[in-house]
């Protein structure tokens, strides 16, 4: 780990980066360029100090999910990316469905999608980044960990909590969606990818997607109506588009309602409450 080049890599990157480039107000005067080291501490979400220590050459080497918070928060290109990883003391992400990397390009797309539920997903149905009409709407997916971080994972490994936004007439559909996307995967990445190591943990884990997995069906849905029940505001039928990065690698997930209905009214409701509780 070289953390004077880790130092001064994140504080040029924090100060090239103005307030609107991220989503955020200006707010009051800046005595100084760029970023505050706190801005960029929420957009990464970890705290203030730690990384300020890291701006200070101090503290414990970063995680890989931190450098991804990190590559994320100060929109790092893919070889930007790269280089932190490397100066951090770790090796570099595969580009393609083993990494968490969200382009600039991309972030830029989800950070004008501020009406509507909308999330960047790997090929591995992690859930990259979602803005707050998302979390509203599904829960915050950042915190999860290992395996489950995949909603392929989460899906048969915990049916009774991974399934309870989809109506029960629904989930067999949605089950064989799962296993056609990370077949998918599986025969883009290889046997020794993580989609591997997932579809190992599931065959060992899930009945019900062992015998899934044997139908060999495939599939990559680019668009899909579907029913999701909200805690809050029960049924909401809505729209997902799935739009894929040229690469194939990501996918950005958005979901919307036609306007006029009780499905769009319901989302205007969710835009101002967001996760807050109705009573």
């Amino acid at each position: 780990m070289d953390r004077a080049a880790l130092a001064d890599f994140l504080r040029r990157h924090r100060e090239a980066l103005q307030p609107d480039d991220v989503g955020l107000p200006a707010g009051a005067r800046r005595r100084a360029p760029g970023l505050r080291r706190e801005e960029v501490a929420m957009l990464a979400a970890m705290s203030a100090d730690y990384y300020t220590r890291l701006e200070q050459q101090r503290g414990p080497q970063p995680s890989d999910q931190m450098l991804s918070s990190l590559a994320r928060a100060l929109r790092l290109s893919a070889d930007e990316r790269d280089y932190l990883f490397r100066i951090a003391g770790h090796n570099t992400p595969d580009r393609f469905g083993g990494g968490s990397h969200v382009p600039p390009a991309l972030q830029r797309v989800l950070d004008r999608l501020d009406d509507t539920p909308a999330l960047v997903l790997s090929a591995l149905g992690e859930t990259l980044v979602q803005n707050r009409m998302a979390v509203a709407l599904l829960g915050d997916r950042s915190g999860y960990t290992g395996l489950e971080r995949s909603e392929y994972y989460r899906w048969f490994a915990h049916p009774e909590s991974a399934r309870a936004m989809y109506p029960e007439d629904d989930r067999d559909r949605q089950s064989r969606a799962q296993v056609a996307s990370l077949r998918d995967a599986y025969g883009a990445l290889g046997p020794r990818s993580r989609a591997g190591e997932l579809v190992r943990a599931l065959l060992a884990e899930s009945a019900e997607f062992a015998e899934l997995w044997e139908r060999h069906e495939v599939a990559r849905r680019f668009e899909d109506h579907k029913v999701l029940l909200h805690p809050e505001l029960g049924a909401i039928e809505l729209d997902c588009q799935a739009l894929f990065t040229e690469d194939q690698s990501l996918c950005l997930l958005v979901l919307t309602a036609p306007p006029r209905t009780e499905a769009a009214e319901k989302l205007a409701l969710l835009n101002v409450v967001g996760t807050q509780s109705f009573a």
